[in-house]
């Protein structure tokens, strides 16, 4: 059984309020989707700066909450049957957190389906393939003088972005109402700001996009998520 309270992660990011959820991360697309989750179900939370040093990802007592070496990760003492849960990878956080407060996920087994379906795009499709466009386009690969790689993922997030797009014709949200897929989703599209690649995409082109982003950037738990935790 875990027991919160002699957790290795406490070593190192010690719980002011143990009783309460523990969130350690940073502000990337992926880790905001957990503080805005939280904020958006008013779950009471304590959250960890952990910075994408090795010093931090890999460091002894981070590898014991996510061996995978990644942010966001979660310590939930209140877990279920009573008993403490620990979880990483962001897509089953938001389904777990999902659960738990009977939130954001669909009214209805076909909606939970539905919701469930564009939350696995994000996190197979859209998020990796945009982070491989940034590292093409930004990071070290833009030195590799072959364009076939950064051929490939431009074309692939232009695909993409389409699929989103054609989905959102007629509707505010990805899955019909708001919902988990449109947290896991919307910080990837914001990321390609950062990478500088929204004029090399098309990103006018998509019109159903900005507005889309828009309306989410415009909920004011997504406003307190986007900088929790503090970076810095």
């Amino acid at each position: 059984m875990l027991d919160t309270s002699t957790h290795p992660i406490t070593g190192r990011w010690p719980a002011q309020t143990p009783d309460r959820l523990q969130l350690y991360s940073f502000p990337t697309p992926n880790g905001v989707k957990v503080s805005i989750m939280l904020e958006e179900i008013g779950l009471p939370y304590e959250a960890h700066l952990v910075t994408l040093a090795d010093s931090d990802v890999k460091s002894p007592e981070f590898l014991s909450l996510n061996p995978n070496n990644k942010i966001p990760a979660i310590i939930d003492p209140n877990g279920p049957d009573c008993e403490a849960v620990s979880l990483f990878e962001s897509g089953a956080i938001l389904l777990y957190l999902a659960e738990k407060s009977d939130q954001l996920m669909g009214a209805t087994a076909a909606d939970k389906a539905r919701v469930t379906q564009w939350l696995m795009f994000q996190m197979g499709g859209l998020g990796p393939m945009f982070g491989q466009l940034g590292y093409f386009h930004k990071f070290a690969g833009s030195e590799i003088e072959d364009p076939r790689p950064r051929e490939r993922y431009i074309n692939e997030a232009k695909r993409l972005l389409n699929v989103l797009n054609t989905q959102l014709e007629g509707q505010e949200w990805i899955a019909g109402s708001y919902s988990i897929a449109d947290i896991a989703i919307v910080p990837w599209l914001r990321g390609l700001d950062y990478y500088g690649v929204k004029e090399l995409l098309g990103w006018s082109d998509f019109a159903n996009l900005q507005p889309y982003v828009d309306r989410f950037l415009d909920r004011p738990a997504v406003q307190r998520g986007l900088v929790i935790p503090a970076a810095s």
